[in-house]
Parts: structure tokens; C-alpha cells; sequence
């Protein structure tokens, strides 16, 4: 059984995600900030150091929410970035957010579903995602897009939450589970939101398991980069 943001409304997975991230964009940026104690921005600067590396010209950034990693991705010095998402209300966010910062010209954001890319096949040099695999319906699917979409040798670079260390893993469960869903419901009136945050990140096959996914994408190259104790990991495969 699927594990869905709303347990007692109908729709599947993809269109209660939809609905979910709609309603919380007014204060995801800000959530996400106090809700990892920061943390996050380390995250996306330690995956950008792997994007750097092959100097990617064209970038898609799935899930790309209101556009955090899509403007992290500009360390690489592409000529495009490209920022696709499920929810037109964190794009309207993503928006104006490129519009304040003046990168309307360098950062392009669409609507669209990462099971089915609207791009041709070998388009992309690089693709990012940042905490957004594990919410999509058919993951296998999204991965074999992803990867049409790559150019040959292109990086997929994933950046999601996994199991932490044993030792770590007693503080880390009563924070997900128990304070962090109630903090996001004082500020974001969604209770439902941040609980399915702890139980994605628990149905999600991290780890080994999710570079087997990877591995029946056809990714070649993959590997696993914990941090902080494992509670998040990057995750790199090429075409």
C-alpha cells in the first residue's frame, strides 16, 4: 500500500502530493529552514560540489519546488537550468522568487510530472532532485525518464532523506515522528504534511535498495554519499 499525504481522501499518490505541497508553499521555504535547524543548505551545497564537477551546460531540476536547488545549480555556470514540479502553487512561489532575484533569464520553471518529462531524449547534461524521489508514484518510471532525458554520460544527482546511523536513530525517530509534524502544523495549519514526511522517509528504500532501483533504471556509476549520520544521503548515477 502506498504511502499518501491525506489517508482519508481519495486520489492517488501523485494528485494528494499535489495537493499537499499546494498547501503548504506559502511556508515551505521558511519550514524547511527552521525544521532541519538549517542543515539543508549544507546538504545542497555538499551535492552541488558533485555537479561541479562535470561542468553540466544544460540542468533539469526535478521536483524542483520553489526553486532552491534550481538556484543552487548556478555554481555550475550552465547555460540552463530548468525547474520542473507537480504543484503550480510552489511554482508560483519558485516564480517570484527567480523574479526578486533577477534570474527570470537563467532559470526556467515549469509544471510537469517527472513520469513523464516533457523534453526529447538526450537533453539534459546533468539532473537534480532534491528530496523529491520519494514522493513520486511509480518511482522506477520516474528514474527511466530521468534518464531518457540524460545525454549519454549525463549525472543524475538525488538528494534524500535515508535511515540514519543506529545510534542516532532513537533522537532522530522522536524528531520526525512526534515534534517535527507538530511544529509544521503550527505554522503551515497541515498537520498531515510533516507526519508524511516521516512515514515517506520510512517507506522509501534507501540506502542499498534504492541504487538497486537505479540499477534497474540502466544508471551506471552509482553510489552513495551519506551525511550527517546518515539521516540524508546524495545519490549519483550516470547514463
Amino acid at each position: 500500500m502506498a504511502v499518501v499525504p491525506y489517508q482519508n481522501k481519495n486520489g492517488g499518490k501523485k494528485d494528494q502530493v499535489r495537493d499537499m505541497f499546494n498547501n503548504i508553499s506559502h511556508r515551505y521555504d521558511f519550514l524547511n529552514r527552521v525544521l532541519s535547524f538549517g542543515i539543508d543548505i549544507y546538504w545542497r551545497r555538499r551535492a552541488i560540489r558533485e555537479l561541479k564537477r562535470d561542468h553540466p551546460k544544460q540542468i533539469l531540476d526535478m521536483a524542483t519546488g520553489t526553486g532552491d536547488f534550481a538556484i543552487a545549480c548556478l555554481a555550475a555556470n550552465p547555460d540552463r537550468v530548468v525547474g520542473v514540479d507537480l504543484s503550480p502553487g510552489m511554482l508560483s512561489y519558485g516564480k517570484k522568487k527567480m523574479e526578486a532575484k533577477g534570474l527570470t533569464d537563467k532559470i526556467q520553471m515549469l509544471e510537469g510530472d517527472a513520469e513523464k518529462i516533457l523534453f526529447p531524449d538526450a537533453t539534459f547534461d546533468a539532473i537534480t532532485v532534491a528530496f523529491g524521489v520519494r514522493n513520486f508514484e511509480n518511482l522506477l518510471q520516474g528514474l527511466q525518464e530521468m534518464n531518457r532525458v540524460l545525454k549519454p554520460g549525463g549525472k543524475l544527482i538525488v538528494l534524500e532523506f535515508s535511515q540514519p546511523k543506529p545510534w542516532f536513530a532513537a533522537f532522530y525517530n522522536l524528531y520526525f515522528k512526534h515534534i517535527l509534524p507538530r511544529v509544521g502544523k503550527i505554522f503551515s495549519k497541515d498537520f498531515a504534511a510533516y507526519n508524511y514526511l516521516y512515514e515517506s522517509v520510512q517507506a522509501f528504500p534507501s540506502g542499498d535498495a534504492f541504487l538497486k532501483v537505479m540499477d534497474e533504471a540502466t544508471f551506471k556509476e552509482r553510489k552513495q554519499i551519506p551525511l550527517t549520520f546518515g539521516v540524508c544521503s546524495i545519490y549519483i548515477g550516470k547514463k
